[in-house]
């Protein structure tokens, strides 16, 4: 579902990311960590198609990022940390823009209340973004990026700004797209977060990966089954930093 190869991504003299290369199957969630700077968003950037990479090759779902971008990110959903909204448009103006963009198939309609419901946005629905708090505005970019029934996401701290009730279904929510068969990245400081729903992790440091694997797989690498992932972030990171 996701194949990076070799992904690198220069800005003048300074790389943000080197040699980056990794695979995420159907129904795999993988955790992306690494301290601020470490080149996250950058990876998650150019996977989405939003920046280009210096190097390397992104193939979503079978197509080449470079050569099909267009058929490449109809097939994904990119949920950065800050959900950038409409000023204008209601929520459900949202929805019906989404579904016109992704010329998305089907009742429209009940699957854009399917969404709002699971997302307890029912009665914010003629809402503009405005009037809405931070979190539920996250819940209306998750609504916006669910609609088209994505093969591949990319979440970036989706967790920011909510409840925690909020993030317990946001979370019961990224699992069930995953069980469907979704391949997920997910970038998170939670580090306890993403020990209940990654199958796999890859840590970056300055732009390079340092440890790839599932969880048991760096576990054992770096401490025993029992030691806990923030611990072997530490241990890495720390590392790095020369403590």
């Amino acid at each position: 579902m996701i194949e990076v190869e070799q992904l690198a991504k220069s800005y003048g003299e300074f790389s943000a990311v080197r040699d980056l290369s990794f695979r995420v199957g159907p129904g795999e969630i993988l955790g992306l960590v690494g301290p601020n700077g470490a080149g996250k968003t950058t990876s998650l950037r150019c996977l989405a198609g939003i920046i280009p990479p210096t190097e390397g090759s992104i193939r979503i779902d079978g197509r080449d990022l470079r050569q099909e971008p267009v058929a490449a990110k109809r097939t994904l959903a990119y949920f950065a940390d800050e959900p950038r909204l409409f000023d204008y448009l209601t929520v459900a103006q949202h929805l019906e823009f989404i579904a016109r963009l992704y010329q998305v198939e089907g009742d429209v309609p009940a699957r854009s209340r399917e969404l709002l419901a699971q997302l307890e946005l029912t009665e914010k629905a003629d809402t503009l973004p405005g009037e809405l708090s931070r979190g539920m505005k996250q819940k209306v970019a998750l609504a916006c990026g669910f609609l088209h029934a994505p093969k591949v996401m990319f979440f970036d701290e989706p967790l920011t700004g909510l409840d925690p009730l909020a993030i317990r279904r946001t979370k019961d929510i990224i699992a069930a797209q995953a069980q469907a068969g979704a391949a997920i990245i997910l970038s998170s400081h939670l580090l306890h977060l993403l020990e209940e729903l990654c199958s796999h992790v890859l840590i970056l440091v300055r732009g390079v990966k340092v440890a790839h694997g599932t969880l048991e797989e760096i576990r054992l690498a770096h401490g025993g089954p029992d030691v806990s992932l923030e611990d072997v972030f530490v241990r890495l990171a720390g590392a790095d930093a020369g403590q």
